[in-house]
């Protein structure tokens, strides 16, 4: 029934379009959500006329990452193995993705964009890898994360989990430009329309060959890095982070201000 999907998928043209549609909980990665991304996935890359996917979202947030309510019930190995999922297809999507972000950004959500070969960014739009003030580790979304990011950046922004904007986000290389609100739309036709001169073939075997190393991580890390998950989400630490976040308060690990 259309009227309760999660994700929606639009094509117009040379262009497909799949909109996270779950504002209620700023698109976390429930099962539904991530279970009809796939699926639109799929079928966009699947026709013969597209030859761009674009990923974007309503509301003020993108993605906050983890669906934790849904965690909680089912276990964090499932969600984990779910997003782990998602973010393989997206790499292995035969037609270039891009993420189109105009609000903000948490967690799985950061993976998400990592795992997209493109990603236009406004400059209100906010980021955080918010795992380690949670008691957790972004374990999986290192995976489409680490490699667009120097070792500085990555150790700052991984180990902190400071918030910062969108043009921080294109000056470390998490996305590829960030650009003010009024001009979104027309730099994304830019790019979307420079596909229309690109051959299927060229656009899949080189898409194949940027991600080589990418997928082998997935391949070689995958499995452990869902345990890590589980088991960090599984600990003392992390169930106060939950609910410190869910009863905003400051989680009992808080130091005082000096």
């Amino acid at each position: 029934m259309v009227g309760s999907e999660l994700v929606h998928l639009y094509v117009d043209g040379l262009a497909a379009t799949i909109t996270l549609d779950s504002p209620a909980n700023r698109n976390a990665l429930s099962g539904q959500l991530v279970t009809e991304l796939i699926g639109h996935l799929d079928t966009a890359t699947a026709r013969d006329d597209v030859r761009v996917v674009v990923l974007t979202h309503t509301g003020s947030t993108f993605c906050a990452g983890a669906d934790l309510s849904e965690a909680r019930k089912v276990g964090m190995e499932q969600g984990t193995r779910a997003l782990l999922d998602l973010l393989r297809r997206v790499v292995l999507a035969p037609k270039p993705v891009i993420a189109v972000v105009r609000g903000h950004v948490r967690a799985g959500g950061v993976g998400l964009v990592g795992a997209c070969d493109l990603a236009i960014t406004t400059e209100k739009s906010t980021y955080a890898f918010t795992e380690s003030r949670l008691g957790l580790a972004p374990a999986i979304i290192s995976l489409t994360t680490r490699s667009r990011l120097s070792d500085r950046d990555a150790a700052r922004l991984y180990l902190t989990g400071e918030t910062f904007d969108g043009a921080r986000a294109a000056a470390v290389g998490l996305v590829s430009q960030c650009v003010v609100e009024s001009d979104l739309e027309a730099t994304l036709d830019t790019i979307a329309q420079s596909f229309a001169a690109v051959s299927p073939q060229g656009l899949r075997e080189t898409k194949a060959l940027l991600n080589a190393d990418l997928l082998d991580r997935f391949d070689r890390y995958g499995d452990q890095l869902v345990a890590l998950s589980a088991q960090l989400f599984g600990s003392e630490e992390a169930a106060e982070g939950m609910r410190a976040f869910a009863e905003k308060r400051p989680p009992r690990w808080l130091l005082p201000p000096e």
